[in-house]
C-alpha cells in the first residue's frame, strides 16, 4: 500500500483520513518553517514553559495561552502532543492562576525535573466544530446545550457519535433521524448512544 503522503489528491474520498485524523505528510499540511516538517494545519501551539512536579510525581504545565480563545469556548480542552519529546495526552483546566494540564506520574518514562524548562506542542485531539459535516455543525448550533456537552467530551465518545451518524451511507434518509437522536440523547448528558 502507498503510504499517504505519496497519494497526493489522487486518493479516493472515501479513503482520505478525516482533518482531525491527518498526520504530518498527509495532504492538507504545512510545513513548519522551525522544526522543518511538516506539521498539521490548524491549532497546533508551540511554547516553552516551566513545569512543576509534586511529591506523587504529577507533572502540573502551565499553558500560557488561553485555550477557550485559541481552540474555542469549551468546558475543558481534550489535547494531544508533547512535552518535552515526550507524547501524551491530557486534559487543560481553568485555574485561578490560569490554564495548567496535570500529568500522571506515567506519561513520560524518566521523570522531569521540578523546574525544569520544556519545548511543549499542543493540538486539540479528535474531531472539533470545524471539521463536521455540515449538517450535524448545524444541528450542534441549535442545540447549544448540546453542543457544549458534545465539546466537553473526550475524542472516543466525540468519534463514536459521528461514526454512528456516518454509517448511514447507504440509507441517506436515516441520517437526519440519526443526528437528531444524537442531539437528544447529548441533552440528557448520555456520553455514548443507547
Amino acid at each position: 500500500m502507498t503510504p499517504v503522503a505519496q497519494r497526493g489528491d489522487r486518493t479516493p474520498p472515501a479513503f482520505r483520513r478525516p482533518a482531525w485524523r491527518r498526520q504530518a505528510g498527509d495532504p492538507g499540511q504545512t510545513p513548519n518553517a522551525d522544526a522543518g516538517r511538516l506539521i498539521p494545519v490548524g491549532g497546533q501551539q508551540t511554547f516553552r514553559t516551566r513545569v512543576g512536579v509534586d511529591g506523587q510525581g504529577r507533572t502540573r504545565v502551565p499553558v500560557p495561552f488561553d485555550p477557550d480563545a485559541v481552540w474555542g469556548v469549551k468546558p475543558r480542552h481534550h489535547v494531544t502532543g508533547s512535552v518535552a519529546d515526550c507524547r501524551m495526552r491530557g486534559v487543560v483546566e481553568k485555574r485561578d492562576d490560569g490554564p495548567v494540564m496535570v500529568l500522571g506520574p506515567a506519561w513520560c518514562p524518566v521523570p522531569l525535573a521540578d523546574g525544569a524548562e520544556v519545548e511543549v506542542v499542543l493540538e486539540p485531539e479528535g474531531p472539533q466544530r470545524a471539521d463536521l459535516a455540515p449538517d450535524v455543525a448545524a444541528a450542534l448550533a441549535a442545540a447549544p446545550d448540546a453542543a457544549v456537552f458534545f465539546d466537553s467530551l473526550a475524542q472516543f465518545y466525540r468519534t463514536a457519535w459521528l461514526r454512528w451518524v456516518d454509517s448511514t451511507k447507504r440509507r441517506p434518509e436515516e441520517r437526519p433521524v440519526r443526528i437528531a437522536e444524537m442531539i437528544r440523547q447529548l441533552l440528557e448528558g448520555r456520553k455514548e448512544r443507547l
